[in-house]
Order: C-alpha cells, then sequence, then structure tokens
C-alpha cells in the first residue's frame, strides 16, 4: 500500500514551523533532514521565497533549543556505542549520512568513545551478534566481514582473530583482501 506524495503548497512560517516541530517531536533530527523534509513541503522550495522560508524556520528552531546537531551527534553516538555496540567507524558513516558536519561529528566521536576499549566494544558486538570462533575459513570470513560491517578497524579484528588461534594462511588471506 503506497500513500501519496504530501501535495506542495503555500505555507505561512507559523505552519511550516508547526510541520517542523512535529516532525521533531516524532524522533530527534539534524538540520539537513529537516531542510529536505521541509523542502518537500513548499512549493517552489528552491525559489528564493522557499529557501528563505526554511531558513528562518530552521533559525527559530535553532534559537529554541529544538535543532542542534552536536546534541544529536552526541546522542546518536553513545546510543550506537552503548546499544548496537557499533564501532567508531560506522557510527562516523551513519552520522555522515544524516548530513552532520565533519567537524561535529569529529567532536562527538571523540567524546563518546573517549574511554572506550575498542577491542571490548568488538568482543561485546560479536556476542550481540552471537557469533562464536570460527571453526574453518568461511566462518572466520563471516566473523572479519561483520565485525568491518560493525566499524571496526583491522588491527583490532585481527588482535581478535589471532587471540582465537586462526591460522596464519587465514589470516593472510584476510589482510590481502582486506588491503
Amino acid at each position: 500500500m503506497s500513500f501519496p506524495r504530501p501535495k506542495k503548497r503555500t505555507y505561512s512560517e507559523d505552519e511550516l514551523y508547526d510541520y517542523a516541530v512535529g516532525a521533531l517531536a516524532r524522533r530527534m533530527r539534524t538540520v539537513a533532514e529537516l531542510k529536505r523534509l521541509m523542502r518537500a513541503r513548499v512549493d517552489e522550495a528552491e525559489s528564493e521565497y522557499g529557501q528563505t522560508l526554511i531558513e528562518l524556520v530552521i533559525r527559530r528552531l535553532k534559537d529554541q533549543g529544538y535543532l542542534n546537531d552536536s546534541n544529536y551527534a552526541a546522542y546518536f553516538s553513545s546510543l550506537r556505542r552503548d546499544n548496537q555496540k557499533f564501532g567508531r567507524m560506522r557510527v562516523v558513516t551513519e552520522l555522515k549520512t544524516h548530513g552532520v558536519h565533519s567537524a561535529v561529528i569529529d567532536k562527538a566521536i571523540e567524546t563518546a568513545y573517549e574511554n572506550v576499549n575498542e577491542e571490548q566494544q568488538a568482543r561485546e558486538y560479536l556476542r550481540k551478534k552471537h557469533l562464536v570462533k570460527p571453526k574453518d575459513q568461511k566462518q572466520t570470513a563471516r566473523v572479519f566481514r561483520q565485525l568491518a560491517r560493525g566499524g571496526f578497524g583491522t588491527k583490532t579484528i585481527f588482535k581478535i582473530l589471532k587471540k582465537w588461534d586462526v591460522d596464519d594462511e587465514t589470516l593472510s588471506l584476510l589482510e590481502s583482501e582486506s588491503a
């Protein structure tokens, strides 16, 4: 079942503000996400009037403290670290897709992962995914790929695999694959 796109129409600043507050009430959003939502609603969003209207609403939300990319990035990073047990690289990638600026991402990641042991985080991630010590080359490659998708560095991944006594031939194959 598909739903039709909302009809584009001329919004006043207050109407667009109410829409934006409603969108923020459903879940936290970045400035880029909210702008994209509002552009889909505003008739002639690329015109000077449409852009000014969107910027006015964004400024108003920022001034009132409803919209803050720094808070969003910090909250998002800590959630991904604690709940999903993701590594740094995965969280950085996700924040970039949400439209957060690189400097804000760097600061949030640095703060969130300040006292985190990456190897311990990777082990918790494996436990959460129900992955155990691999028995053969195929399972080793699966664990390697899963940890890489989880956002952990190759140094950490190889450290874990070496502690699991994975044979050197398999490690060298994975190393050449990841290079």
